[in-house]
């Protein structure tokens, strides 16, 4: 009977720590759900960029983010930075070189109070947003429009 009774109460402060833990630190379910989520959300910038459920892109970046949640949710950030340099590089100027500058300034705010567990994310992203194939620096246009995103990404990511 006594074990019983005290299999059951681990049980129950089991669930009471889970559950406690599960709403501070989860990572939301919007921010795993692949670059394609980031990319159709990021055509909003330099305005309110919201994944679905009116999560912020800086939100995908919280503090004791376990490694599993970070990794799927760098990895997506990573492709849409890859495939907005590709195609902001394509046109200088042009709206993914505001939106590649407004994901970039969303991740550090959200990075920002994380204890720098995405310090490695963060110079990931930079190295997708700003690469050159030919090692040649960004024309000033590239430049000018990816910083007014990142300054949007900044204040309101």
């Amino acid at each position: 009977m006594r074990a019983g009774i005290a299999i059951a109460l681990s049980a129950l402060a089991l669930v009471a720590l889970v559950g406690c833990g599960s709403t501070d630190s989860s990572t939301p379910v919007a921010c795993l759900e692949g670059s394609k989520l980031y990319l159709t959300a990021l055509r909003d910038a330099p305005g309110d960029v919201e994944l679905r459920g009116g999560t912020p892109i800086s939100e995908c970046l919280i503090e004791n983010q376990s490694g599993g949640d970070l990794a799927t949710v760098g990895t997506a950030m990573v492709e849409a930075a890859t495939r907005l340099n590709g195609e902001a590089r394509a046109r200088p100027g042009d709206e993914a070189n505001l939106q590649l500058g407004y994901l970039l300034g969303a991740a550090e705010r959200g990075a920002e109070g994380t204890s720098g567990i995405h310090a490695d994310l963060i110079r990931r992203l930079t190295a997708a947003a700003r690469y050159s194939p030919d090692g040649q620096p960004l024309p000033a246009t590239f430049l000018e429009t990816y910083r007014e995103g990142f300054d949007a990404g900044r204040a309101r990511g």
